[in-house]
């Protein structure tokens, strides 16, 4: 039934599903994993890296994570080529609004305006949707700091700690036993490491398989993004 009903994004199936939507969305559960979690002092970013040869520069690749503007950080899983024009139409979007206005623009402001951009791509003939998902990390004056999360079909919903990629299911469960809710930032990355640990498919983590981020407040009181160098993020699982 589904092969009569997958051919276009535009056509609805008698169930009432949009099959090329569903299809966008299964691609990214085979990307590697992202993690965010929010805490009281800042959100921390984490993901595998699928990509990883000892012929990678390191210090000048980033696969996953990427930042929007000095308050506010993504991460992706998916198809990276939909994630570089998103994320640029992001960076597009941030500028515009602080030229007209002075300010920063508000979190969810900016997660609105990349899922009106990526519901338009669900309505019309001619078009694909995006096979990407993002986790983002984000603070405002309104609201302090937040994590959202959107998907290919323009959904997007505000957590305080959630997965995309795959192994979700298990990473989802272990974030519901562990998370507490005003946890520290030191507390938010030891849980982001020990959940990335126990739902990776390789048998050992390293800094060639992860990327690692904090947004969070630095002594001045401004708002730091923070991406780990390799000797940071093995350092940090050193600890751990």
């Amino acid at each position: 039934m589904a092969r009569r009903y997958d051919g276009r994004t535009t056509i609805f199936s008698p169930e009432g599903r949009l099959y090329q939507v569903e299809y966008a969305m299964e691609a990214i559960s085979h990307a590697g994993m992202c993690i965010g979690i929010l805490s009281k002092e800042g959100v921390v970013l984490a993901a595998e890296k699928k990509t990883t040869s000892k012929l990678l520069e390191q210090t000048q690749s980033h696969e996953k994570l990427y930042k929007l503007n000095d308050y506010m950080s993504v991460a992706v899983a998916g198809l990276t080529a939909d994630a570089n024009t998103l994320i640029h139409y992001c960076r597009n979007q941030a500028h515009t609004y602080s030229l007209s206005y002075n300010e920063p623009i508000p979190c969810e402001q900016l997660v609105q305006r990349m899922c009106d951009l990526k519901q338009g791509y669900t309505q019309y003939g001619g078009l694909r949707p995006f096979g990407v998902s993002f986790l983002y990390a984000g603070h405002d004056e309104h609201h302090g700091f937040q994590l959202y999360h959107s998907d290919p079909s323009g959904n997007y919903s505000g957590w305080k700690a959630t997965c995309i990629g795959a192994n979700t299911t298990n990473a989802t469960a272990l974030l519901k036993q562990d998370y507490v809710e005003d946890c520290s930032l030191k507390e938010a990355i030891s849980l982001a490491v020990k959940v990335l640990a126990k739902t990776m498919d390789s048998a050992a983590i390293g800094s060639d398989k992860l990327e690692f981020a904090t947004l969070s407040k630095g002594a001045n009181g401004k708002v730091v993004y923070k991406p780990y160098s390799s000797a940071d993020i093995e350092k940090l699982l050193k600890d751990e």
